[in-house]
Parts: structure tokens; sequence; C-alpha cells
């Protein structure tokens, strides 16, 4: 099944994503595909966490991931040095162009993330597992 992504204003985020040093935690591996579930944490204050996912665009077997519309819009974004910020199920998602994450891409994904929010991307670190 298609997931139909719901775009989310980076202002209508929470303010701490762009005040305080901030976590991204996976919660599953790398190595789990297209979609890398995970978690972004205020490193000073444990309550300040949202739930906050990968997701890899470009998968298409056996069904595309999302809609060709959708694709576009992340590649557009992408080329222009931002991210696809939007939510599926209830959950923040980074939706980014691939097929799967490697540490490299994570970053960049979490760098654009932080520019959106207006913090600098030293602020922004990620805590990864390497397994399926």
């Amino acid at each position: 099944m298609q997931a139909a992504i719901t775009d989310v204003d980076p202002f209508d985020l929470p303010d701490w994503l762009g005040t305080h040093d901030v976590v991204w935690r996976a919660d599953q591996g790398l190595r789990t595909g297209h979609l890398v579930r995970g978690r972004l944490k205020a490193d000073s204050d444990e309550a300040l966490e949202i739930a906050c996912d990968l997701l890899a665009v470009d998968e298409a077997y056996p069904e595309p991931v999302v809609d060709d519309a959708g694709r576009l819009r992340v590649h557009q974004a992408w080329r222009h040095g931002q991210v696809v910020i939007g939510e599926i199920d209830s959950r923040l998602v980074l939706a980014v162009p691939g097929t799967r994450f490697g540490p490299d891409l994570v970053l960049e994904a979490l760098g654009r993330l932080a520019r959106a929010v207006g913090a600098h991307a030293d602020r922004y670190a990620a805590l990864l597992r390497l397994g399926a």
C-alpha cells in the first residue's frame, strides 16, 4: 500500500527542535529497508521527544512506497537542499530520495531538518543501529 505523506510545516514542529541539542535515535537498524523508525529527543531533557521516521521514497518492489507525485516532490525538495517533512500514520517522517539508508544519508536528512527549523546542523546528532 502506498503511503500518503501529509506535509508538515517546520514552524508547526515543537520549538525545542530549533533551540536544543537534538539526537535522532534509530529504533531499528538501518538495514531494515526503506523505512527506519526512530525518535528525535532533546539531549538535555528526557521529556522532550517526538517520533520521527526516515522514509526512502524510491523503493518500488513489491509496490511503490509513495505515488509518483510524492516521489517528484521529494526529489525536487532534495535537489534544492531541502527535505520533505511530513506525517504518515500520526508519525513525523523525513522523506528522502533513495531506496535505503546509510549513515551519510541519515546525517544529510537531519542536517536539512535542522536548517528547516532554524537550528544549526552542529546541534543535531544521530544514534544509529546497524542491524536488520
